[in-house]
């Protein structure tokens, strides 16, 4: 059945396997929603989504994990980019994991890449119409600064959405969503810290000053979602499933078996407010 509301999915590297196994728990129960934003490795999961592709999602994260040509130094050193660009965004989708294409063209549900513009440090929310031509909104969702090119879409250089709106239920309900469902993969009771190292986004970004004042800046605003998140659960206007601990996961994981236990972590959690879900959704 499709909501009229609102699916707001965190990034959070490799932990995005949580958010993995809480959308096949959606597909098993057949929720889908009007409307849906993915930030960084939210946009990834995002995509096998909204092609219905269950177990997808969890596969592309764990499957490719001794593939150098997949997330390693290697790739970062020869391509410029930790996540590689033609294994992530062509040779999987076309030719290991296929991409249901048609499935993604007949899903009515209007679904946003968040990207990052590094020129004036504002988040930009490109819908994806035709996932093979808009694939690369997802792939600049998922840039990591420091370890990513900048992506080039037009006239414009994009990052990691997740530097300008990491959570953007505030985008949703501003674009007519009365009900929003929110993934976040940090745990309860997160709050960001200052980030580290800052010296090295001055000299990388130093023609874009504008990253560097959201990396500066980052866990203020990051806080300051969470409050607006906050509220917005205790007046019944959000839905928020999130891990109840701190997970052992790394925001870049090469053990499987703690990648499995964060997804069954997610697909159970899902399970376990279902009752209160269907409640929250089919509320008048």
């Amino acid at each position: 059945m499709i909501y009229q509301a609102g699916l707001v999915l965190e990034g959070g590297g490799m932990k995005g396997v949580y958010t993995s196994g809480v959308l096949d728990f959606f597909m098993d129960k057949g929720i889908e929603f009007s409307k849906s934003y993915g930030v960084s490795a939210g946009a990834c999961t995002l995509c096998s989504y909204l092609s219905g592709q269950r177990g997808r999602g969890y596969a592309v994260s764990v499957d490719y994990l001794g593939d150098r040509d997949y997330c390693s130094l290697y790739s970062l050193l020869t391509t410029g980019d930790l996540f590689n660009v033609d294994t992530c965004y062509r040779k999987i989708p076309d030719e290991r994991n296929l991409y249901d294409y048609d499935a993604f063209d007949r899903n009515p549900c209007k679904g946003y890449a968040v990207v990052t513009n590094i020129e004036t440090g504002l988040p930009e929310y490109i819908p994806l119409r035709d996932i093979r031509r808009d694939i690369v909104a997802v792939r600049a969702s998922a840039s990591l600064p420091l370890v990513s090119r900048n992506v080039r879409i037009g006239a414009n250089l994009y990052l990691d959405g997740g530097l300008s709106d990491p959570i953007p239920l505030l985008h949703s309900v501003t674009d007519g969503n009365r009900k929003n469902v929110v993934i976040m993969t940090k745990e309860a009771g997160y709050r960001r810290k200052p980030a580290g190292q800052m010296w090295l986004f001055r000299l990388r970004y130093a023609r874009y000053p504008k990253v560097y004042e959201l990396m500066k800046n980052r866990h203020i605003e990051y806080n300051r979602t969470l409050d607006y998140l906050e509220a917005q659960v205790r007046n019944g206007s959000a839905f928020l499933i999130q891990p109840k601990k701190k997970s052992d996961v790394r925001r870049i994981e090469m053990d499987k078996s703690k990648l499995c236990a964060l997804y069954e972590e997610g697909y159970a959690d899902a399970a376990d407010c279902y009752e209160a879900l269907l409640a929250y959704l089919e509320r008048p």
